[in-house]
């Protein structure tokens, strides 16, 4: 285990995002989104077995043998928590682990906005991060969690798969509940939850309708809750949400929905002119007019509520990135490239700005 430490070890102090490891090829580490191969022993077939169930929590072990792949958070001391995935490819173990960073990061520090600290302190309702993988939701989550914990007096509970973050009670009382430690599943752990008196539920991952069904309760009797969502788009968030039910469950569901969500952020990381990532949100807010369309199911019309709803605070993504551009953060051409209309995007670059979103709402 002695070369596994140093290599979790060499990752961190490299700056790696992941490590890869799989029987017959070179460790391979992510560092700024780039692959890059290091120089190490190749792992064998009973090096990789030695690691993984070394690695793997003892509740685990039964679920790998016959799922051939778990989740867990693994923490090294001295080095870190890394998110973990073990699973088999061509018959054999392999890991992926994220480096998870043990202090939660700063809005200042992820380049948030303000209205993200005004969204963290909402006194009810649903609040989704949305976005594709390795897009920051979980990060970002984490620091309106600690925002709250260091500003007021709440009780919080997370359901999480794996735990990443690790909070110290603050201002609030924090409790983390690992799926798989702590409770079966994130639709039983939110069956209970409201016996355990809290004033924030944190859940990891909006995955099934159970799930949703029971934060839509949470919030309806005056709780906040925040949880992730895999969407690329704020707007198309709440269509996502509707395919959790069955056809006949929707119109209920939208109308009980249109009365609990908050807020949907969504994020997609940017390269900066330094080198370095950044994120592009874009912010849906619950507003009298977004309230109304998703009433009356008029759900096409969101991104266009979105664009015209700034005064709101609201903003999408290719208003976010003009202002990335603006402030001298991002090139124009890595704007275009991450822009969902680069041809609007592109317009507004010459100063041309056409607001579409007026007509389609008009």
């Amino acid at each position: 285990m002695e070369l596994f430490h140093r290599i979790l070890k060499l990752a961190v102090d490299g700056g790696a995002s992941d490590v890869h490891a799989k029987v017959g090829t070179p460790i391979i580490f992510r560092i700024n989104r780039q692959l890059i191969a290091i120089e190490a022993p190749v792992p064998s077939e009973e090096w990789m077995n030695m690691v993984v169930k070394s690695i793997t929590p003892p509740h685990l072990h039964q679920r790998l043998e016959q799922d051939r792949e778990v989740d867990f958070s693994y923490f090294e001391a001295g080095t870190g928590r890394f998110r973990t995935n073990v699973f088999q490819q061509r018959g054999s173990f392999a890991l992926a682990m994220r480096h998870v960073k043990t202090n939660v990061p700063s809005f200042h520090d992820l380049g948030l906005l303000e209205t993200i600290k005004k969204i963290a302190e909402a006194p009810r309702g649903i609040i989704l991060l949305a976005g594709t993988t390795g897009s920051g939701k979980s990060t970002t989550l984490a620091a309106m969690i600690e925002h709250v914990n260091a500003n007021f007096k709440k009780h919080i509970v997370t359901m999480e798969d794996p735990i990443e973050y690790v909070f110290e009670d603050n201002q609030s009382v924090i409790e983390q509940r690992e799926v798989g430690l702590d409770t079966v599943s994130f639709a039983h752990a939110l069956k209970h939850v409201l016996r355990q008196d809290p004033d924030i539920i944190m859940v990891g991952e909006m995955r099934d309708d159970t799930s949703f069904m029971a934060a839509m309760s949470a919030a309806d009797t005056g709780h906040l809750v925040l949880s992730t969502l895999h969407t690329t788009n704020a707007a198309q968030s709440v269509g996502r949400i509707l395919d959790f039910f069955k056809a006949e469950e929707r119109e209920q569901v939208r109308r009980q929905l249109s009365g609990t969500l908050y807020a949907v952020i969504c994020q997609r990381m940017v390269g900066t002119v330094t080198g370095g990532m950044t994120p592009a949100l874009e912010i849906l807010l619950n507003s009298s007019t977004v309230r109304k369309l998703i009433e009356e199911n008029r759900l096409d019309k969101l991104a266009a509520a979105i664009e015209t709803g700034v005064d709101d605070g609201m903003q999408n993504f290719n208003q976010s990135l003009f202002q990335l551009v603006k402030e001298g953060k991002v090139s124009e051409k890595e704007a275009l490239a991450k822009a969902t209309n680069a041809q609007a995007l592109e317009m507004n670059f010459k100063g041309i700005f056409l607001s579409e979103g007026k007509r389609i709402l008009g």
